[in-house]
């Protein structure tokens, strides 16, 4: 007997997304940054540590280097998080539904920090797409148990 694998592709559109979605944020930041340091007199090599660049660009300019990071930091979790569920075949409709809202608010999150950056909105999105990864991490335990 041959054991088969049934992998719902699904919840694999929202870590394709959240992708190209890092990706977007990502040529942002080098088309920003890199003038910014020109402009600012400043080596490349002089800075390769980046705190070291701590104050000396401007905070809107930092606002997409320090959301580039936040997207390579929690979402690797939710890109796992996704593969197994897929492989594991338990990406249903309420699973794909939890992907899709963590990527929204991750993707507005990212808009409020490059833009004005309001510390209490964008805590709140962070917040709300934490709380979409605990809801897909919860029912997959509960689909476990059942």
């Amino acid at each position: 007997m041959t054991d088969s694998i049934v992998v719902n592709t699904a919840v694999l559109m929202p870590v394709f997304a959240l992708i190209t979605w890092s990706l977007i944020i990502f040529i942002r930041m080098y088309a920003m940054r890199m003038p910014a340091m020109a402009k600012a007199g400043i080596d490349p090599q002089s800075v390769k540590h980046p705190t070291s660049l701590g104050g000396i660009l401007p905070s809107k300019v930092e606002a997409s280097s320090d959301n580039y990071n936040h997207l390579m930091e929690q979402p690797t979790i939710f890109y796992a998080l996704c593969f197994y569920l897929a492989l594991a075949g338990h990406a249903d409709a309420l699973q794909v539904q939890f992907a899709w809202g963590y990527v929204g608010f991750r993707v507005l999150h990212s808009l409020v920090q490059v833009t004005g950056n309001n510390v209490m909105a964008r805590f709140s999105l962070f917040t709300l797409s934490t709380a979409a990864l605990i809801a897909m991490v919860v029912f997959e335990i509960m689909q476990l148990m059942n």
